[in-house]
């Protein structure tokens, strides 16, 4: 449910609705638009609530949600959420590109790693330092040290640092040296670590679980924001269907059919998508077509000696080339690639 406010509704109007839905045993979630204030009910609401709070001073109406996912729903607010990291903006209309290993192995191929990302025009470092594998003997991830090292590659070029969060318990360990917390598709409905980033304050890239439906999915993101926590990126990462010729099925249905049904910024992931690092390209391209506001894809200075998803993983030199045709895609289609991190926008505008 949610309260719409009239457009002269004062800041004390506002605040008793806020109040009244409280005394009512419920919680309160308020919308900033661009026009009017908007107050969203949670909880299992009945219907005469809304005789109850359409009396208050300063509301306009009152409207029952149809959708079980309120909060991530275009219902509560039709405009799109941009999440600002730093100085980048995600969602908005321009496309931002993360890129970074599968895992941070040694600090020499991180730093390389990030300085390629950067050059090429990047955006956000990723890279693993915890690492969720199917097999227990295979590498998991250095850490701790590895949180260390992508700290040391931020110092360095600038990029801000997006990396996974496995345990609620490592949650402010991991939010101290990173700018997102990373949801992986195998913890998507780990609803007590979804409850803690959601706590954390720090901006959440959650990727759709391998066998999640879309609603599954935006109802992950509502633990989240139900928080309070606003800033959540989705990330399409492929599912899991019958066929075994790529790692996964990349739903490009989804991204056009989520971004209808909901406000938050949407990603690509075509790396884990595909699992081969020469339909990483083309894959990429298809997300942005279809409506995606970004990109996240594994870049290592070496692939062949990586510690994980070494064959998924772009070369610098790939990356770059994948850098320019994504410029070129966004400029045709109305939807630039963001200008880079250190990059002046009129610099852009006038090339």
């Amino acid at each position: 449910m949610i309260v719409v406010m009239k457009t002269n509704a004062t800041e004390n109007q506002v605040v008793g609705v806020q109040k009244a839905i409280r005394e009512l045993g419920f919680k309160d979630h308020r919308i900033h638009g661009e026009e009017r204030n908007v107050v969203a009910v949670l909880g299992h609401v009945y219907p005469e609530l809304v005789d109850e709070l359409g009396v208050l001073e300063g509301v306009d109406t009152v409207v029952r949600i149809s959708k079980p996912f309120k909060l991530a729903s275009r219902e509560v607010n039709p405009y799109d959420t941009i999440v600002r990291v730093g100085p980048v903006k995600i969602g908005g209309g321009s496309i931002v590109v993360m890129g970074g290993p599968c895992s941070v192995d040694t600090e020499e191929n991180v730093l390389e790693a990030a300085r390629a990302v950067k050059a090429a025009g990047g955006h956000i470092l990723r890279g693993g330092a915890f690492k969720p594998r199917t097999s227990p003997y295979a590498f998991r991830g250095h850490g701790e040290k590895g949180l260390h090292i992508l700290a040391a590659a931020r110092a360095e070029t600038g990029l801000p640092v997006v990396t996974e969060v496995m345990d609620a318990r490592d949650v402010q360990l991991v939010a101290k040296h990173a700018d997102i917390l990373q949801i992986g598709a195998r913890n998507s409905q780990n609803y007590t670590l979804l409850d803690e980033v959601g706590r954390s304050g720090k901006p959440v890239l959650l990727k759709r679980g391998m066998s999640s439906t879309i609603e599954e999915w935006l109802l992950a993101a509502e633990y989240i924001l139900s928080h309070g926590n606003r800033d959540v990126i989705l990330c399409e990462r492929g599912i899991r269907t019958f066929e075994t010729a790529t790692r996964f099925t990349f739903d490009v249905n989804a991204i056009p059919l989520v971004k209808k049904l909901s406000h938050l910024p949407l990603i690509g992931d075509p790396s884990h998508a595909t699992g081969k690092w020469d339909l990483v390209e083309p894959v990429a391209l298809a997300a942005i077509a279809a409506g995606a506001d970004g990109l996240e894809v594994e870049v290592h200075p070496n692939p062949d000696h990586a510690l994980s998803d070494g064959a998924q993983s772009l070369t610098p030199k790939n990356f770059a080339k994948l850098m320019d045709r994504a410029r070129t895609l966004g400029d045709a289609i109305g939807r630039p690639v963001a200008p880079a991190y250190n990059e002046p926008v009129a610099a852009r505008k006038a090339s």
